[in-house]
């Protein structure tokens, strides 16, 4: 069609047809160059005191700073992470609602739960910020120092043995370390995020935890023991733990915090939050604080975030199958 021949009625329809598909078609990019303009809600689906939460509150501090703009961290917790990730999924894509998930939200609770969101397409990925290694710990009154005599007490049937399990993910790791040490008898007890867990087995209420170096307080002070790590080698914070392949259980694992944004996120909004997220996990201050945390600063791309959860995916769908691991436990 040559606009040029049209006249009248007709060539002004068009003209304004044309500039309204322009404007609506330039609408997400303006909309880019101008994020943001108000404030920005980071979603934790963790109770407040977890590691998650920690790091999150440390990244909306410095994200606010960057972008002049308040970010407030919200916890939603419940039903092993799912409650937040759906209210995020189901948010404006338009970044003002981001979700900060560790990795077992995503990849291990649509395994075990009917969710409203996928994990592949419901979210937009941003970046990783920290990854971690995990400790076995224990409440200093459980009678044993190493894992081989928690192994024996455990087998005994002297009492029962208690673990917490404030996540899904721990409690799979759980269930994992019974299968290994042929424990069946241990107690796998819910807890609603991880700052209830360390509660649980400080008070005594639970023996045994998997955790984040997040405990490193209260295992210096004596109020929580270490047994091993889930690493392939030992931890500068804590030289004298030894891990638990040195302990003859095969066991390594790292979790992670990172940021996710809605699917349909404009990709602009995406590359700046990424883009600020590497800038948080290169600051002196950022890395200090990791590192008294025994935490790994990341930073790393949308496409390696993206990879990380296909393949957390998988090994948690391994896991589930090998130890035949329920909703509830």
């Amino acid at each position: 069609m040559n606009i040029a021949t049209l006249k009248g009625p007709r060539r002004r329809a068009l003209v304004i047809g044309l500039g309204a598909l322009a404007a609506t078609c330039a609408l997400p990019a303006r909309a880019a160059d101008e994020y943001p303009t108000r404030a920005i809600r980071i979603v934790v689906p963790y109770a407040p005191g977890g590691s998650t939460d920690v790091v999150a509150r440390l990244l909306a501090e410095k994200l606010g700073h960057a972008l002049k703009q308040p970010v407030v961290v919200e916890n939603k917790p419940g039903a092993n992470g799912i409650i937040g990730a759906e209210m995020v999924a189901r948010a404006a894509p338009d970044g003002y609602t981001l979700l900060f998930p560790a990795g077992s939200v995503l990849a291990l609770s649509p395994l075990l739960y009917k969710t409203s969101f996928d994990p592949v397409k419901s979210f937009a990925p941003i970046s990783m910020l920290a990854s971690w290694s995990l400790l076995l710990v224990a409440n200093p009154n459980v009678p044993a120092t190493t894992v081989k005599e928690l192994v024996e007490l455990a087998r005994s049937g002297k009492r029962s043995t208690s673990f917490a399990a404030g996540t899904s993910g721990y409690s799979l790791m759980c269930e994992q370390l019974k299968l290994l040490v042929g424990a069946p008898d241990m107690i796998n007890v819910p807890y609603n995020g991880s700052g209830p867990q360390a509660q649980a087995v400080i008070g005594g209420q639970a023996d045994l935890m998997i955790d984040t170096f997040n405990s490193l307080q209260m295992i210096r002070a004596g109020k929580l023991r270490a047994l091993g790590l889930f690493s392939d080698q030992r931890s500068p914070t804590l030289p004298d733990v030894p891990t638990m392949k040195e302990q003859g259980i095969d066991m390594s694992t790292k979790g992670y915090a990172a940021l996710l944004a809605p699917a349909g996120t404009p990709p602009a909004v995406v590359q700046r939050l990424q883009a600020e997220v590497a800038k948080v996990a290169t600051m002196p201050d950022v890395r200090q604080k990791f590192a008294s945390l025994d935490y790994d600063a990341v930073g790393g791309t949308s496409e390696e975030l993206a990879a990380a959860i296909k393949e957390d995916i998988e090994r948690y769908r391994k896991m589930a199958k090998d130890t035949n691991f329920k909703i509830g436990q």
